[in-house]
């Protein structure tokens, strides 16, 4: 992931044709762009209301979930810090 707003940024990088035996190949230029090699795992998603797919690298993947755990720990850590000073006072915080 190159960075902030990564998710956001979209441009078409080529076409392909869904062959007979149902695949496709990537345009040349989004494999070198995308750092797609033989043997690289994609995930395939439904997309736009069922009229598009989405390719995601595993790779990807495994780094934005590594970011969410992260942050869902850290969130976690701020309620846990919240609850504690209503716990020992028995009254509802004040915000």
């Amino acid at each position: 992931m190159k960075g902030k707003g990564v998710w956001l940024e979209n441009r078409c990088l080529g076409s392909t044709t869904v062959g007979p035996r149902g695949q496709v190949v990537i345009p040349v230029n989004a494999r070198k762009e995308m750092g797609i090699d033989a043997g690289t795992t994609l995930l395939v998603f439904k997309a736009l209301g069922g009229q598009g797919l989405v390719l995601l690298k595993v790779d990807a993947i495994e780094q934005m979930m590594s970011v969410v755990s992260k942050r869902l720990t850290d969130f976690e850590k701020l309620v846990k810090d919240y609850k504690l000073p209503k716990a020992a006072s028995g009254k509802e915080r004040a915000d």
